[in-house]
């Protein structure tokens, strides 16, 4: 199996290239999919984090107000770690569950989406790993024009995460999105060939079917010992 590792920036285009990726087939796992599920009423990270920030970050209804506790732990770095370090549990277990499916499916190939890929230091488990980057007074008006927010709040947004061009220099490839959606579809497509490509033998190990077939390979060499034996 390969995993492919995706991230960005905030406003930087990533989602975007997530769906090109679902459009031809190939299964993303979506780690803001996750953390929204494991953030809804009544879960474990609910309750984890409404004891943390208290109920004032709830709606009528007892669902967290994501802009609410955004804008809270966004403006504050030690908040921002605290509700990263109560949600990561939760989060890497629901995306190990997300892969295992597409494993017991058959899939070779899986994208994992993770906006903090290598501030959670999933970067390990992935290869190649995909940036996609944009400069950072292009992600600034792109960010601000999207959420119709303030410069203020933009920067305090953007600058919660690792710089892009920091990224840019982990990455395997990158996909500069800095032009117009052409020039982004025509990057895609050559990235899309690159991490389809036939797997290699490590990888095809990994895989379901390497799976059944070392299993295959195993009781082969068991009853052919047997059949010696006797």
């Amino acid at each position: 199996m390969r995993i492919v590792g995706l991230t960005g920036g905030i406003a930087s285009g990533k989602s975007t290239v997530s769906n090109h990726f679902k459009a031809h087939g190939v299964p993303v796992v979506d780690a803001d999919i996750v953390a929204r599920d494991v953030l809804k009423k009544g879960t474990g990270g609910w309750k984890k984090v409404v004891a943390a920030f208290g109920e004032e970050i709830l709606q009528s209804d007892g669902e967290v107000d994501r802009p609410k506790l955004g804008r809270i732990v966004f403006s504050d770095p030690a908040k921002r770690q605290l509700l990263n370090r109560l949600l990561a549990p939760y989060i890497s277990s629901g995306i190990f569950q997300e892969i295992l499916k597409l494993w017991l499916k058959g899939h070779k190939v899986i994208v994992l989406d993770i906006p903090l890929l290598f501030e959670a230091k999933m970067d390990k488990w992935t290869k190649p790993i995909v940036v996609v980057w944009v400069d950072p007074e292009t992600q600034l008006q792109r960010l601000m024009a999207r959420d119709r927010t303030n410069e203020e709040d933009a920067r305090n947004r953007i600058n919660a995460q690792m710089p892009l061009d920091l990224k840019r220099s982990k990455a395997d490839i990158v996909i500069d999105n800095t032009g117009s959606l052409e020039d982004l579809n025509e990057q895609f497509q050559k990235v899309l060939f690159q991490v389809t490509r036939p797997l290699t033998w490590t990888e095809f190990a990994l895989s379901r079917q390497g799976a059944l077939l070392a299993l295959f390979s195993i009781t082969i060499g068991v009853l052919a010992f047997r059949k010696a034996s006797l």
